[in-house]
Parts: structure tokens; sequence; C-alpha cells
């Protein structure tokens, strides 16, 4: 696989015939094998163009000849037409959650879909204990990154790109900010580096930006929607879309929601994930020998998965922790859709399948609290895949652009 060449002074036939190809392979991207009387109507470019050109991209590793039309049953009389496909195996990326608890490697082909995947612990002692140092955090990914390519069978030479989701605001050189958090830099410990040893083309973001990213790629909305993106087990971190767009800013910080400590009724960017187990701990205290379901575990050993489950069971005390939530959840759309006038908020993350009910409870309190009618609050389909669907989503992109550098957004 090669680049194609980048584009010539402005006027020559260089030029033209760069941008020639580089609308043949983005047309040839995304597209089931096809001729070149199929690319002629698709691109508007003449026969000799179209056939001058797919045998450059197939020199150049990105295009291959696939089986001709007799072959693929659609031949009548005469020559059977060539048909060109699209190599999807011509490199492959590598999308990484790299979370607080765990790191999730996936290998993917050019289509973005996957062929090896792994999980590894990133902090193996819970939430209380203290994180990962810094070469630990690097070793743990780099490992993940390993076990993710042998399952796939694939070397490190098969790959072209990294892209590793975390989580701490991210700037627009892959480092997050020192200083003001910790946290942050312990999440994001120079990980931009991590592909240079293989010469990777690499890119570290925000997990919550990714997992909005996967939303954008799912299609589930209007191709003009603006919502949010709450990454929500825990801590809180929002990735923000408006009119079809992913928001970025230099210094990675849209989407932070440290503001809400201010916030009445918040007082914390905690995630839900977080706030679940707190007030059951509480409550359990509170409530000592409760015969539901949720008091066969201590206030010591209650998990937000204790909570919801119990709750599904009808236990009272789970019920008004999962109410106490949705007031959460509510208040945290207000601030979000108050603010930037949002069609609809999703609340993604591993957690997200449990917060279902969760979502609808928000909805119904949002209106003490904004009019907004219109607003729909839910939980992400996409679960705990979200971040790591929307790294290989943008890893695919980088490639794509790479490949036609004179393409928009390149």
């Amino acid at each position: 696989m090669s680049q194609t060449p980048s584009p010539g002074p402005a006027g020559s036939s260089q030029l033209i015939r760069q941008l020639n190809a580089q609308r043949v392979l983005g047309c040839m991207w995304g597209r089931e094998p096809s001729t070149a009387t199929e690319l002629m109507h698709a691109t508007g470019l003449t026969r000799a163009t179209v056939l001058t050109l797919c045998r450059d991209l197939t020199e150049q590793g990105w295009l291959q000849v696939s089986e001709n039309s007799r072959q693929a049953g659609q031949y009548t009389k005469g020559r059977p037409a060539l048909r060109y496909a699209f190599r999807e195996d011509a490199c492959h990326v590598i999308g990484v959650d790299a979370g607080l608890h765990q790191v999730t490697a996936a290998v993917a082909n050019l289509r973005g879909v996957e062929i090896g995947c792994a999980t590894r612990p990133s902090n193996p002692e819970g939430s209380e204990a203290p994180l990962q140092p810094a070469p630990e955090r690097r070793r743990t990914i780099l490992d993940t990154i390993d076990a993710a390519l042998a399952q796939a069978d694939l070397t490190h030479a098969d790959v072209a790109c990294l892209v590793i989701a975390v989580p701490a605001p991210v700037d627009s050189s892959g480092d997050s900010p020192k200083g003001l958090n910790a946290f942050w830099g312990l999440m994001n410990p120079e990980l931009i580096s991590l592909g240079a040893e293989h010469g990777w083309d690499c890119a570290v973001d925000n997990d919550a930006n990714l997992a909005a990213l996967a939303e954008l790629d799912l299609g589930s909305g209007a191709a003009e929607d603006s919502f949010a993106v709450i990454l929500s087990g825990e801590r809180l971190g929002a990735g923000l879309v408006m009119d079809g767009s992913l928001l970025h800013q230099s210094r990675g910080g849209i989407g932070e929601l440290g503001m809400l400590d201010l916030v009445q009724g918040v007082e914390s960017s905690n995630g839900l994930g977080w706030w679940a187990r707190h007030l059951a701990r509480e409550a359990l205290k509170q409530a000592p020998g409760h015969a539901g379901p949720l008091g066969a575990v201590t206030p010591e050993e209650v998990t937000s998965e204790h909570v919801f489950a119990a709750a599904e069971q009808g236990d009272l005390l789970a019920l008004e922790v999962i109410d106490q939530l949705a007031d959460r959840l509510a208040r945290i759309c207000v601030v979000l859709a108050g603010l930037l006038d949002l069609d609809r908020i999703l609340v993604s993350g591993a957690i997200a399948p449990a917060l279902t009910d969760v979502a609808a409870r928000a909805k119904h309190k949002l209106a003490q609290y904004l009019y907004a009618p219109w607003l729909r609050i839910e939980a992400s389909a996409l679960g705990a895949d979200a971040v790591r669907r929307g790294a290989i989503r943008l890893a695919v992109d980088r490639i794509k652009d790479q490949a036609l550098p004179g393409a928009p957004g390149a």
C-alpha cells in the first residue's frame, strides 16, 4: 500500500490526475466490486480515465482486480468487463479504549470490521485502589495491542494507524493538561508516543468524543442532529455533536464536566455508576437488615450491578436509588440541553444497558427544570463498544485522509 502522490502545482495535469484518483478511491472505499462502467457513472469520469486510475490504484495497493462480469453472473455478451475491488486489507488499524479499570484493543480492516480483540485489566484492585503508574499503564496498553494482533493473526507490520481513547481531555498534540488534575496525566502518560516504535500513525483522543463519533457512524439520528453522548460509569464526560459534526477545540476541553461540582443537585462529576454504588452504600447503612434483594450484600460489598439487578426485582431501596440517579441525570441534561439546545442526549459506556429506566425517568423529571419537550434522553445501544468503535472509526478516517491528501478535512 502506498499513498497517492501529492498534488502538483495548481492547474497542472498532475493535479487533475490526483483529484481524479481521489474521486475514484473515495468512491471505491465503501463500495462493492465495480466495473469501469459503474465507476464512470459514479464519478462522472471517462472510461479511459477510470481504467488508467484503477490500474494506478491497483499498483499502489488500494484496489485489486476482482472477478470479471461473467464470473459475477452479470455478463451478457461480448468481452467480460474487469471488476475492481477495494482492498480492505491493504493495511489495518487499531482502536484502543484505555479506560480506568480495563484496556480493550481491537484490530480492524479499512472498512472498520473488527478481526481481533483483547482486554486486560488496568486497575485490577478496584475503584478505591491507587491508579497504575505511568510505565505500567503504557505496558498494559501495549500488551493488550499485542494480544489483539495475535488473535487477528497479524503482525506490527500489518498496522498503519493506532488511535487510543482516554478518560481525560486531550489537546491537538495528543497530550492531556498538566497541573489541574493529576488523574489526567495518569490516564494519558504521553501515549501519543506509543506508535512511534513501529512507525504507526498515532492519535490520542478523549473517550467521550470517540463515543460520540461512534454514534455518528451508527447513524441512528438525523444527519444534522445535535446531541451529547455522556460516558457515565465512574466519571462523567461528554462528547458533543452540533449539526452533525463532532466538536473539537485545540485545548481539548470541550465536553469536560467539572463544572457540575457547582450545579445544585449534582455537585460532582462522578458518574452514575459511582453514584449508584455510593447511594446504595449509604442507604444500606441507614436500613440495616433490609429484607429486599439489595440487603443480600453488605454496604462495603455493594456495586452498581447489585443496585440495577435489585431494582429489576422491585427492591424498594434500589428503586429509590434509581430515582435519585434519574434526578441527577435530569439536572445534567438541563445544563447541556439548556446551553446548547440539543435534540437528544445519550448515556453511553459499559453501564448504558442498565440505564434504560434511569433515562426514561430522567426524561419525565426534565419537565420540572426545563421546557424541552423535543429532547430525547436515551441509553446508547452501543454500550461498552462505543469508545472502541469510535477509535476504529477515527483510525480509518485518518488512513483515508492520508491516502487522499487533497480530500476535504485532510
